[in-house]
This record gives C-alpha cells, structure tokens and sequence, in this order.
C-alpha cells in the first residue's frame, strides 16, 4: 500500500515559481515511474508531467520548458518545480505512482490530496 502527500501549494502572481513536493511512503510492485496530474477548477484532471527509470522524464505541451519533475530515491520524494506560472496553471496538484506500458503512464497507486496552486494574472 502506498501513501502519498503533497505539499508546497500555494497563492502566486503569474511569472513566479513554485516546487510541489510529493512524500511517498510504502510500495508497489510493478512500478518504476511517478507523474504529476492537475485538475482545474471544472475540468478533468490532466497528465502534466512524468519521470521514468534512467530519469527519463516528458511533459504536457502546455508545461513544456517551464515545469521540472525529479526525484530524490533517498527521501522517497518526487518534486514539480513550476516556472513562469500562469492563470491557467491554477487547480489541485497530484502525485502518482506508476509504470509506463509503452509510450503510455498508468498510476497504479491511489490519489493523495493534493496541494492547491492558484495563480493570479
């Protein structure tokens, strides 16, 4: 079973910058990748980033050159740094654990509660 608790949210002007961070705790068999999801206000949740064994990491067109995803193994904690923030990057911020099947992530852990980033113009 696995737990996951992010953190790092907040109220930002748009231009500033945020790092989200996700503790995970306990493991999963199978999986040997973690991504980020975010869900703006009245719309479904999205895939913004993943990073995969070897730090192989991709990223939604829209946060491309602007948002980060790590890890450090040793702390069991997986991090989005948001650069250049906009309106739109506002909504509740996910962690997963997961694996790819091919080009594709599926999270195989649970949902956290997420951490809210709201941006203002």
């Amino acid at each position: 079973q696995v737990q996951l608790m992010e953190s790092g949210g907040g109220l930002v002007q748009a231009g500033e910058s945020l790092t989200l961070s996700c503790e995970v705790s306990g493991t999963i068999s199978y999986t040997n990748a973690a991504g980020w999801y975010r869900q703006p206000p009245g719309k479904q949740r999205e895939l913004v980033a993943t990073i995969a064994a070897g730090d192989r990491t991709d990223y939604a067109d829209s946060v491309k050159g602007r948002f980060s995803i790590s890890e450090d193994a040793f702390k069991n904690t997986v991090y989005l740094k948001m650069n250049s923030l906009k309106p739109g990057d506002t909504g509740v911020y996910y962690c997963t654990i997961g694996t790819f099947v091919g080009t594709t992530y599926y999270p195989m852990s649970g949902w956290g509660q997420g951490t809210q980033v709201t941006v203002s113009s």
